[in-house]
């Protein structure tokens, strides 16, 4: 099943899949356990600096070796690619999915650089996110308000092809400071008027309620990435300091443990 496909059914069905970014080995490892544990569907994402970071091939294959041997239906995402010649290169590379992130450019830049994307993208068949609104990245004003346009959804979504948008509704990527309050009815004016796939970025720290009303409203893709790197690299602290040990064969399986947790309640929580 291509990843147009599963949006396709999961759209249908008014259900969401969880996406979740990985690393390194090991939050890839923790990730495809809660997934095979809770046997479900799962995506796999990748951003530009966990690209350089692995080098893309060797994520790619790390990615599709894991999926294979955990015996997990899973998709390979590019999230928040910045410019239309990576989305080029990971469509190229074997990804299932990309997203183009144009929301910070004006809305007539946005349209014609996704609109490239999507030419590209048709020949692998495969699936294109884009994003329309403010949500706030590491580091940028979290108090600023960007909620998405209800008509600049339905002219992006008619002029560019996209498969899947990403709308602004009051999350924020990294730990929110406060409870997150989303705007569900913006959400549900949203996906009557464009009726295809949407996405919710920001998942971590989004209380279970919220989250289950989001896909109760229109989500179908929910991207979970800061919790993980945080509960990771806390674990390894906390192993850390419990003794002088430092074969990380022996201090790293509790950090992947506390992934599996994590993203198995996440799965369950959207599933049910």
């Amino acid at each position: 099943m291509t990843m147009i496909e599963k949006f396709s059914q999961l759209n249908k069905e008014n259900k969401a899949i969880l996406a979740t970014n990985f690393y390194n080995f090991e939050t890839l490892k923790g990730v495809l356990l809660a997934a095979k544990q809770t046997k479900s569907s799962i995506i796999l994402q990748l951003t530009q600096s966990s690209i350089d970071y692995m080098g893309l091939e060797i994520a790619v294959n790390m990615a599709r070796t894991a999926l294979k041997y955990y015996q997990v239906e899973g998709w390979l995402h590019l999230d928040h690619g910045a410019s239309v010649q990576l989305a080029k290169r990971c469509l190229d590379a074997g990804f299932d999915s990309v997203m183009y992130d144009g929301s910070e450019l004006p809305l007539s830049e946005n349209i014609k650089n996704t609109r490239q994307v999507v030419e590209y993208a048709e020949h692998y068949n495969a699936n294109v996110e884009a994003e329309l609104g403010y949500i706030p990245k590491l580091g940028q004003n979290t108090n600023k308000k960007g909620y998405t346009e209800v008509n600049d959804a339905i002219k992006f979504v008619k002029e560019t092809g996209i498969n899947s948008l990403a709308v602004a509704i009051g999350t924020v990527h990294g730990f929110y400071k406060g409870t997150p309050k989303l705007n569900f009815e913006r959400l549900k004016e949203i996906k009557k008027a464009v009726k295809i796939p949407l996405v919710l970025h920001g998942g971590s720290g989004i209380p279970d309620a919220d989250l289950k009303m989001a896909v109760a409203n229109g989500i179908n893709k929910i991207n979970v990435a800061t919790e993980i790197k945080n509960i990771f690299t806390k674990t390894i602290k906390q192993e850390l300091n419990k003794s002088d040990e430092i074969d990380l064969r022996k201090t790293f399986p509790p950090s992947i443990d506390a992934i599996t947790n994590l993203i198995s309640k996440k799965i369950l929580t959207i599933n049910n």
